[in-house]
């Protein structure tokens, strides 16, 4: 991604970014990747550089990364993460869930 003149974010690692009027983000962890940015052809221009190089699969609009559940109102550019399913089985794991 250095070579690509993306900088790595200095507190999280698997973040890196490319500094522009609009940005663009990648995050990687493990086998899973979000590119995020306002203009979808950079995503588009990302997505086509990473697999000259990689063999990925694209799944089109994200849904879920790292068991957080991503929801979008495009109406009002807004955007909400969520781990509830995770924290339930967390609970229901540790025979919790009935706790308040």
């Amino acid at each position: 991604m250095i070579k690509t003149k993306y900088n790595q974010c200095e507190y999280d690692t698997c973040v890196y970014f490319k500094q522009s009027d609009d940005p663009t983000y990648l995050l990687l962890y493990v086998d899973d990747m979000l590119i995020a940015a306002r203009d979808k052809t950079h995503v588009q221009k990302l997505k086509t550089q990473l697999k000259k190089k990689f063999d990925m699969k694209d799944l089109e609009e994200a849904k879920k990364i790292i068991c957080m559940e991503i929801t979008r109102d495009r109406g009002s550019s807004r955007l909400w993460l969520s781990q509830e399913n995770y924290v339930l089985k967390v609970l229901e794991r540790f025979n919790m869930a009935e706790a308040r």
